[in-house]
């Protein structure tokens, strides 16, 4: 698969029992992918994926790749806290028909880089998909040097990209970027678009997060790929305030948000997060009429920089 462009990070919708809504999820991914992205993610880390169980993880990757039905690659998220267990995640994954693993790095007593270099090239070994490795210290708490990620590029070849969340993240990835040589890799931005245009300039390839509106994202992409900088920037700008406010530790905004747009059912959260607060749904209210005015959020947006 091409590691580019715009690939969501899904939510895990939830009924208000706590059960796993797979109607919703399809609901989701068809409007998504109305909206012109290349791939979805599922079981992410702000996907809930630490309160599921196995069944469910496996679930939600056979309900992505049923509804995408072949149109869309689907990436699943395998990381386990041992090496085994994500092992087996990930053969779970390919025979649900993921056709690429998320794997991020486990958190060790004591912080050991050979240690992590043999648990990713173990999951390497042990099944045959392409991996994006992800560098989120702010959630892993692991802390990958820039020279552990460029040895992993190097010497594991079915790391194919690079989800790029350690802060600086422009830096880091224009720093990356010089160091992979003639690597076919890519690196994709997450942390919900925060610094989107910035790692663009970078020498990023795309966005993979759950921001809740991927139009906005594909219309940068494609206004910075064909050049016009300017208006890239612009988009960015317009949208940035609806970008900062969804950024906030967790998952209860962009729940609500998603909710709101009519693709999924509940904005359940399973506990003990708690969804979203009075005050911030009222200022999200807000927000979303300054961005968006009487504009149906139920439907495609067509985004410009006006």
């Amino acid at each position: 698969m091409n590691f580019s462009g715009v690939i969501p990070i899904l939510a895990t919708p939830f009924k208000d029992d706590e059960s796993v809504d797979l109607a919703s999820l399809t609901k989701m991914i068809q409007f998504i992918e109305k909206s012109g992205v290349d791939g979805i993610t599922v079981s992410g880390l702000l996907g809930e994926s630490n309160r599921l169980v196995d069944s469910e993880k496996e679930s939600l990757i056979t309900t992505a790749v049923k509804a995408t039905d072949g149109r869309l690659p689907v990436i699943a998220t395998v990381s386990h806290t041992g090496t085994q267990g994500t092992i087996e995640t990930a053969k779970m994954a390919k025979n649900a028909g993921a056709s690429a693993l998320m794997v991020a790095p486990v958190k060790l007593p004591v912080p050991n880089e050979q240690a992590l270099f043999e648990y990713i090239k173990a999951v390497a070994d042990g099944i045959d998909l392409p991996i994006v490795l992800q560098d989120h210290p702010q959630i892993t708490a692991v802390n990958m040097s820039t020279d552990l990620i460029i040895r992993m590029v190097s010497e594991i070849p079915s790391i194919k990209c690079l989800k790029a969340e350690a802060l600086p993240s422009p830096q880091r990835i224009a720093l990356l970027k010089d160091s992979f040589g003639g690597r076919d890799i890519t690196m994709l931005t997450g942390l919900g678009a925060l610094y989107g245009i910035y790692d663009l300039e970078s020498g990023s390839s795309g966005f993979n997060t759950g921001f809740a509106f991927p139009e906005i994202l594909r219309a940068i992409i494609d206004q910075f790929n064909a050049g016009n900088h300017d208006t890239a920037w612009s988009i960015y700008h317009k949208y940035l305030p609806l970008i900062v406010f969804e950024q906030q530790p967790g998952t209860a905004i962009r729940k609500e948000i998603l909710r709101l747009r009519g693709l999924i059912d509940s904005n359940h959260l399973r506990l003990p997060a708690k969804s979203i607060s009075a005050s911030a749904k009222q200022q999200l209210d807000a927000l979303l009429k300054r961005c968006f005015g009487d504009a149906d959020l139920t439907q495609i947006l067509n985004i410009d920089d006006t």
